[in-house]
């Protein structure tokens, strides 16, 4: 069974069942009882019930013929002007079947449409909006043109907090009879950071191997490092042990095939936690994130972790 079908399996069918978005729920759930409903732009981080919301609407608006009056398209895939041309305009400008008097089409990832695709869009919400509606979804609603935004009723959907990670964890484990520990349920939420699909690969992955789900699998399977191994390294360079603090940090990269934009976003959660005043926590902080730019600007990844692990050192002894 593939993390696709998983993720289809225990996708919400109706509003109550879509957990952490209680006020955009409530919101457009009065829209379908209505029967009406303006074009709807989704913002948000990944894995948080953007598509899921998306189609608990067309199924609630439309019941048991939802699939012929609802069009979803990736836009991250069909990106260009053609594709809002044709296949969009083409859904657009038949009537729908049944009693509700538009069709509904959720166009995923809009955020990676070009501006010329945009704009074609633009007038394509205008000449259909009779006979069609218009659900968008985008990671970054900055990234999508004033005019569209403009057009849409605009819902910010938030990450998943941990009590609602917990609920999704305990109905799989439930359902799979799998055995889930108190630590790899909070170990879920750390490394998934309220993303939901991430959630339900890990829980998957693991689940191939064994039925008993420990932290130790989690972090194994995930590729990343346990909060107190990276906080062993940061200390260590702060009691003024560089050279031993170097050799930890290559040995975690190596053993759990890390690259350094992994362990920099780690890094910077865990200098919260570290026993220093809060100025030298925020130079620590800025550092972070001169060194995650380099890093992306094509800069050797180990060399600048091991500067930054200077100014951990420095920060304390300095």
């Amino acid at each position: 069974m593939t993390s696709a079908i998983w993720t289809e399996k225990y996708r919400p069918k109706t509003f109550s069942e879509v957990l952490g978005q209680v006020e955009v729920v409530s919101r457009v759930k009065a829209f379908v009882e209505q029967k009406n409903m303006p074009h709807l732009l989704f913002s948000g981080p990944a894995g948080v019930g953007k598509t899921t919301l998306s189609l608990v609407v067309a199924r609630q608006m439309f019941g048991e013929g939802w699939h012929q009056n609802f069009l979803e398209l990736n836009a991250s895939d069909e990106r260009g002007i053609d594709v809002i041309r044709n296949k969009v305009k083409d859904f657009a400008r038949t009537r729908a079947i049944g009693d509700v008097p538009f069709k509904v089409i959720y166009l995923d990832e809009c955020d990676a449409l070009t501006r010329e695709a945009q704009q074609a869009l633009r007038r394509t919400m205008e000449n259909y909006t009779k006979t069609c509606r218009f659900i968008l979804s985008c990671n970054y609603s900055s990234k999508i043109i004033d005019p569209i935004q403009s057009r849409c009723a605009v819902f910010r959907f938030k990450p998943l907090n941990q009590k609602n990670i917990e609920s999704v964890v305990e109905h799989i484990a439930k359902n799979e009879g799998l055995t889930v520990t108190d630590g790899a349920k909070k170990a879920l939420y750390d490394i998934s950071e309220g993303d939901c699909r991430r959630v339900e690969n890990l829980l998957q992955s693991s689940a191939a191997i064994k039925k008993t789900i420990d932290e130790e699998l989690l972090y194994s399977l995930a590729s990343s490092v346990k909060p107190q191994q990276l906080q062993k390294v940061l200390e260590l360079a702060l009691d003024n042990k560089f050279v031993q603090a170097r050799s930890e940090l290559l040995k975690l990269m190596l053993d759990h095939g890390l690259s350094g934009l992994d362990i920099i976003k780690q890094v910077q959660k865990s200098i919260i936690e570290l026993d220093i005043a809060d100025r030298q926590k925020m130079l620590l902080i800025d550092k972070c994130g001169e060194v995650e730019f380099r890093m992306t600007e094509g800069s050797d990844e180990f060399l600048q972790l091991e500067a930054l692990l200077a100014n951990f050192t420095l920060a304390k002894n300095g």
